[in-house]
Protein backbone atom coordinates (compact mmCIF):
# COMPACT_ATOMS: atom_id res chain seq x y z
CA UNK A 1 0.00 0.00 0.00
CA UNK A 2 1.12 3.53 -1.20
CA UNK A 3 1.37 5.94 1.57
CA UNK A 4 1.98 9.98 1.16
CA UNK A 5 4.03 11.98 3.91
CA UNK A 6 3.21 15.62 3.19
CA UNK A 7 4.79 17.06 6.50
CA UNK A 8 7.99 18.55 5.04
CA UNK A 9 9.85 17.83 8.33
CA UNK A 10 8.80 14.27 8.78
CA UNK A 11 11.18 11.89 11.06
CA UNK A 12 13.72 14.64 10.88
CA UNK A 13 14.58 14.15 14.37
CA UNK A 14 13.82 10.53 14.94
CA UNK A 15 13.44 8.36 12.00
CA UNK A 16 11.25 5.30 14.47
CA UNK A 17 8.24 6.91 12.88
CA UNK A 18 9.28 6.16 9.48
CA UNK A 19 10.88 2.71 10.31
CA UNK A 20 7.33 1.74 11.59
CA UNK A 21 5.78 2.58 8.61
CA UNK A 22 8.35 0.90 6.43
CA UNK A 23 8.50 -2.45 8.62
CA UNK A 24 3.81 -2.59 8.55
CA UNK A 25 5.03 -3.08 4.89
CA UNK A 26 3.72 0.78 3.89
CA UNK A 27 5.28 1.56 0.41
CA UNK A 28 6.17 5.81 1.31
CA UNK A 29 6.47 8.64 -0.88
CA UNK A 30 8.04 11.68 0.71
CA UNK A 31 7.59 15.30 0.38
CA UNK A 32 9.27 16.32 -2.54
CA UNK A 33 8.86 20.14 -2.36
CA UNK A 34 10.45 20.80 1.05
CA UNK A 35 7.24 23.15 2.24
CA UNK A 36 3.59 23.13 2.41
CA UNK A 37 1.84 21.43 -0.89
CA UNK A 38 -0.36 23.43 -3.08
CA UNK A 39 -3.86 22.32 -4.25
CA UNK A 40 -2.37 20.88 -7.65
CA UNK A 41 0.60 19.30 -6.06
CA UNK A 42 -1.84 17.20 -3.54
CA UNK A 43 -3.89 16.17 -6.41
CA UNK A 44 -0.66 14.78 -8.26
CA UNK A 45 0.67 13.32 -5.15
CA UNK A 46 -2.63 11.45 -3.84
CA UNK A 47 -3.64 10.04 -7.12
CA UNK A 48 -2.27 6.41 -6.28
CA UNK A 49 -2.19 6.57 -2.13
CA UNK A 50 -4.17 5.01 -0.21
CA UNK A 51 -2.78 6.81 3.39
CA UNK A 52 -1.73 10.57 3.77
CA UNK A 53 0.49 11.51 7.06
CA UNK A 54 -1.31 15.52 6.44
CA UNK A 55 0.34 18.86 7.45
CA UNK A 56 -1.14 21.87 6.63
CA UNK A 57 -1.85 21.71 2.51
CA UNK A 58 -5.13 22.19 1.16
CA UNK A 59 -7.59 19.19 1.42
CA UNK A 60 -10.60 20.76 0.37
CA UNK A 61 -13.66 18.93 -1.71
CA UNK A 62 -12.28 18.99 -5.27
CA UNK A 63 -8.87 17.68 -4.15
CA UNK A 64 -10.13 14.68 -2.16
CA UNK A 65 -12.86 13.87 -5.15
CA UNK A 66 -9.26 12.96 -7.50
CA UNK A 67 -7.71 11.03 -5.02
CA UNK A 68 -9.86 7.98 -5.68
CA UNK A 69 -7.88 5.55 -3.62
CA UNK A 70 -7.56 7.40 -0.30
CA UNK A 71 -8.69 5.67 2.74
CA UNK A 72 -6.93 7.84 5.58
CA UNK A 73 -6.07 11.08 5.92
CA UNK A 74 -3.81 10.86 9.46
CA UNK A 75 -3.17 14.86 10.18
CA UNK A 76 0.11 15.83 11.72
CA UNK A 77 -1.18 18.20 14.46
CA UNK A 78 -4.24 19.29 16.26
CA UNK A 79 -5.49 22.13 13.46
CA UNK A 80 -8.26 20.50 10.85
CA UNK A 81 -9.42 23.79 9.24
CA UNK A 82 -7.43 22.71 5.98
CA UNK A 83 -9.31 19.31 5.90
CA UNK A 84 -12.91 19.26 4.49
CA UNK A 85 -14.24 16.96 6.80
CA UNK A 86 -17.74 16.85 5.15
CA UNK A 87 -16.74 15.95 2.10
CA UNK A 88 -13.86 13.45 3.51
CA UNK A 89 -17.02 11.38 5.48
CA UNK A 90 -18.89 11.67 1.88
CA UNK A 91 -16.38 10.13 0.27
CA UNK A 92 -15.92 7.60 3.23
CA UNK A 93 -11.98 8.85 3.88
CA UNK A 94 -11.52 8.61 7.38
CA UNK A 95 -9.61 11.54 9.08
CA UNK A 96 -7.39 11.32 12.37
CA UNK A 97 -5.62 14.26 14.01
CA UNK A 98 -3.14 14.59 17.00
CA UNK A 99 -4.40 16.70 19.36
CA UNK A 100 -2.69 15.73 22.38
CA UNK A 101 0.80 15.71 21.62
CA UNK A 102 1.81 19.49 20.55
CA UNK A 103 -0.09 20.98 23.74
CA UNK A 104 2.93 21.85 25.87
CA UNK A 105 4.88 22.66 23.14
CA UNK A 106 2.35 25.25 21.94
CA UNK A 107 1.64 26.74 25.31
CA UNK A 108 5.48 27.01 26.12
CA UNK A 109 6.14 28.68 23.03
CA UNK A 110 2.95 31.33 23.46
CA UNK A 111 4.47 32.32 27.14
CA UNK A 112 7.85 32.74 25.76
CA UNK A 113 6.56 35.39 23.27
CA UNK A 114 4.51 36.86 26.11
CA UNK A 115 7.99 37.40 27.75
CA UNK A 116 9.62 38.20 24.85
CA UNK A 117 7.20 40.95 24.11
CA UNK A 118 7.04 41.76 28.04
CA UNK A 119 10.73 42.30 28.54
CA UNK A 120 11.38 43.85 24.85
CA UNK A 121 14.01 40.43 24.26
CA UNK A 122 13.92 40.60 20.47
CA UNK A 123 13.83 44.14 20.10
CA UNK A 124 17.16 44.61 22.45
CA UNK A 125 19.06 41.62 21.33
CA UNK A 126 19.02 43.38 17.73
CA UNK A 127 19.64 46.88 18.83
CA UNK A 128 22.82 45.20 20.43
CA UNK A 129 23.60 43.34 17.45
CA UNK A 130 23.48 47.09 15.78
CA UNK A 131 25.89 48.38 18.38
CA UNK A 132 23.29 50.04 19.84
CA UNK A 133 23.55 50.07 23.78
CA UNK A 134 19.58 50.53 25.40
CA UNK A 135 17.94 49.24 28.31
CA UNK A 136 14.71 49.59 27.53
CA UNK A 137 12.35 49.62 30.46
CA UNK A 138 9.69 46.22 30.44
CA UNK A 139 7.47 45.29 32.47
CA UNK A 140 6.35 42.23 34.86
CA UNK A 141 4.11 39.62 34.08
CA UNK A 142 2.95 39.30 37.50
CA UNK A 143 0.22 40.93 38.65
CA UNK A 144 -1.10 41.48 35.49
CA UNK A 145 -4.49 40.32 33.65
CA UNK A 146 -4.16 37.69 30.98
CA UNK A 147 -6.78 37.25 28.44
CA UNK A 148 -7.33 33.60 27.06
CA UNK A 149 -9.58 33.50 23.95
CA UNK A 150 -10.06 29.56 23.67
CA UNK A 151 -9.85 27.52 26.69
CA UNK A 152 -9.20 24.29 24.42
CA UNK A 153 -6.11 22.20 25.53
CA UNK A 154 -3.39 24.76 24.83
CA UNK A 155 -5.71 27.62 26.38
CA UNK A 156 -6.00 25.45 29.48
CA UNK A 157 -2.50 24.18 29.36
CA UNK A 158 -0.86 27.35 29.13
CA UNK A 159 -3.15 28.61 32.61
CA UNK A 160 -1.40 26.02 34.24
CA UNK A 161 2.13 27.49 33.23
CA UNK A 162 1.36 30.48 34.26
CA UNK A 163 -0.41 29.68 37.51
CA UNK A 164 2.93 31.06 39.80
CA UNK A 165 2.27 34.64 38.53
CA UNK A 166 -0.67 35.21 40.45
CA UNK A 167 -2.58 36.60 37.28
CA UNK A 168 -6.42 37.51 37.02
CA UNK A 169 -7.13 35.63 34.76
CA UNK A 170 -10.06 36.25 32.07
CA UNK A 171 -11.38 33.97 29.37
CA UNK A 172 -13.96 33.94 26.11
CA UNK A 173 -15.04 30.58 25.49
CA UNK A 174 -18.24 29.39 24.44
CA UNK A 175 -17.97 25.40 25.85
CA UNK A 176 -15.95 25.71 29.00
CA UNK A 177 -15.39 23.15 31.40
CA UNK A 178 -17.08 24.46 34.33
CA UNK A 179 -14.74 21.97 37.23
CA UNK A 180 -11.52 23.94 35.48
CA UNK A 181 -12.70 27.57 35.15
CA UNK A 182 -13.67 27.14 39.14
CA UNK A 183 -10.75 25.67 40.18
CA UNK A 184 -8.41 28.24 38.25
CA UNK A 185 -10.93 31.16 39.48
CA UNK A 186 -11.70 32.39 35.59
CA UNK A 187 -14.04 35.16 34.80
CA UNK A 188 -15.73 34.30 31.64
CA UNK A 189 -17.07 36.62 29.30
CA UNK A 190 -17.71 37.89 25.61
CA UNK A 191 -14.73 38.57 23.73
CA UNK A 192 -15.26 42.49 23.38
CA UNK A 193 -14.86 42.66 27.16
CA UNK A 194 -12.10 40.32 27.28
CA UNK A 195 -10.28 42.95 24.89
CA UNK A 196 -11.06 46.20 27.16
CA UNK A 197 -10.00 44.53 30.39
CA UNK A 198 -6.63 42.03 29.18
CA UNK A 199 -3.32 43.46 29.70
CA UNK A 200 -2.32 40.57 27.58
CA UNK A 201 -4.42 38.76 25.04
CA UNK A 202 -3.14 35.05 23.97
CA UNK A 203 -5.40 33.24 21.13
CA UNK A 204 -5.86 30.16 21.03
CA UNK A 205 -8.78 29.09 18.83
CA UNK A 206 -9.54 27.36 15.34
CA UNK A 207 -9.55 29.11 11.75
CA UNK A 208 -13.27 28.68 10.98
CA UNK A 209 -16.02 30.80 8.85
CA UNK A 210 -16.42 32.76 12.70
CA UNK A 211 -13.01 32.97 13.40
CA UNK A 212 -12.15 34.18 9.68
CA UNK A 213 -10.39 37.69 10.43
CA UNK A 214 -12.39 37.87 14.07
CA UNK A 215 -9.41 40.47 15.19
CA UNK A 216 -9.63 43.22 12.73
CA UNK A 217 -9.26 47.00 13.92
CA UNK A 218 -12.49 47.23 15.83
CA UNK A 219 -11.40 44.44 17.86
CA UNK A 220 -8.08 45.92 18.60
CA UNK A 221 -9.48 49.78 18.87
CA UNK A 222 -10.93 47.65 22.43
CA UNK A 223 -7.82 46.80 23.52
CA UNK A 224 -5.43 48.92 26.55
CA UNK A 225 -2.48 50.89 24.63
CA UNK A 226 -0.53 48.96 26.94
CA UNK A 227 -1.68 45.61 25.67
CA UNK A 228 -0.39 42.81 24.02
CA UNK A 229 -1.34 40.72 21.67
CA UNK A 230 -0.33 36.73 20.86
CA UNK A 231 -1.45 34.57 18.02
CA UNK A 232 -0.08 30.66 18.22
CA UNK A 233 -2.86 29.36 16.95
CA UNK A 234 -3.84 29.79 13.20
CA UNK A 235 -3.47 32.46 10.81
CA UNK A 236 -6.36 34.36 9.12
CA UNK A 237 -7.51 35.18 12.25
CA UNK A 238 -6.48 38.18 12.79
CA UNK A 239 -6.32 40.73 9.77
CA UNK A 240 -2.94 41.70 9.70
CA UNK A 241 -2.88 44.88 7.85
CA UNK A 242 -5.11 45.91 10.56
CA UNK A 243 -2.92 44.72 13.17
CA UNK A 244 0.49 46.76 11.21
CA UNK A 245 -1.82 50.01 11.25
CA UNK A 246 -2.30 49.09 15.24
CA UNK A 247 1.00 48.68 16.22
CA UNK A 248 2.14 51.70 13.87
CA UNK A 249 -0.05 54.07 15.40
CA UNK A 250 0.12 52.61 19.15
CA UNK A 251 -3.36 51.40 19.66
CA UNK A 252 -1.83 48.55 21.24
CA UNK A 253 1.63 48.13 22.74
CA UNK A 254 3.14 45.13 21.06
CA UNK A 255 2.12 41.62 19.26
CA UNK A 256 3.93 38.43 18.53
CA UNK A 257 2.76 36.16 15.55
CA UNK A 258 3.71 32.30 14.92
CA UNK A 259 1.25 32.02 12.41
CA UNK A 260 0.33 33.79 9.10
CA UNK A 261 -2.55 34.54 6.88
CA UNK A 262 -0.02 32.96 4.18
CA UNK A 263 3.00 31.34 4.62
CA UNK A 264 6.03 31.51 4.61
CA UNK A 265 5.04 35.37 5.77
CA UNK A 266 6.97 38.04 3.89
CA UNK A 267 4.95 40.63 4.57
CA UNK A 268 5.36 45.00 6.27
CA UNK A 269 4.82 43.24 9.90
CA UNK A 270 8.92 42.53 9.70
CA UNK A 271 9.53 45.85 8.93
CA UNK A 272 8.03 46.57 12.93
CA UNK A 273 9.91 46.81 15.86
CA UNK A 274 7.61 46.27 18.31
CA UNK A 275 6.18 42.54 16.90
CA UNK A 276 7.85 39.24 17.31
CA UNK A 277 7.33 37.08 14.44
CA UNK A 278 8.16 33.10 14.19
CA UNK A 279 7.77 30.44 11.75
CA UNK A 280 4.94 28.73 12.87
CA UNK A 281 7.19 26.42 15.19
CA UNK A 282 4.31 26.16 17.70
CA UNK A 283 4.97 22.34 17.74
CA UNK A 284 8.59 22.32 17.08
CA UNK A 285 9.85 20.49 20.48
CA UNK A 286 11.91 17.71 19.54
CA UNK A 287 9.98 15.59 22.03
CA UNK A 288 6.60 16.82 21.34
CA UNK A 289 7.27 16.75 17.21
CA UNK A 290 8.45 13.12 18.03
CA UNK A 291 5.96 12.03 19.67
CA UNK A 292 2.89 13.84 17.43
CA UNK A 293 4.60 12.11 14.24
CA UNK A 294 4.29 8.37 15.92
CA UNK A 295 0.78 9.33 16.98
CA UNK A 296 -0.20 10.20 13.30
CA UNK A 297 1.52 7.31 12.27
CA UNK A 298 -0.22 4.99 15.07
CA UNK A 299 -3.81 6.86 13.95
CA UNK A 300 -3.03 5.82 9.98
CA UNK A 301 -2.22 2.45 10.86
CA UNK A 302 -5.37 2.28 12.94
CA UNK A 303 -7.57 3.51 10.02
CA UNK A 304 -6.54 1.23 7.52
CA UNK A 305 -6.95 -1.74 9.75
CA UNK A 306 -10.73 -0.94 10.05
Amino acid sequence: MKLLISTSSFGEYDDAPVKKLKNAGFEIELNPHGRTLKKEECVKLLNDKVGLIAGVEPLNRDVLQTAKHLKVISRCGAGMDNVDREAAKKLGIRVYNTPDAPTQAVAELALGLIFGLLRNISKNDREIRKGIWNKEMGNLLSGKTIGIVGLGRIGRKLLELLNPFKLKVIACEPFPENKFVKQNNIRLMPLEELLHEADVVSLHIPYNNETKNLIDMGKLSLMKKSAILINASRGGIIVESDLEKALLDGVIKGAALDVFDKEPYNGPLKNLENIILTSHIGSYARESRIQMEMEAVDNLIKGLMK
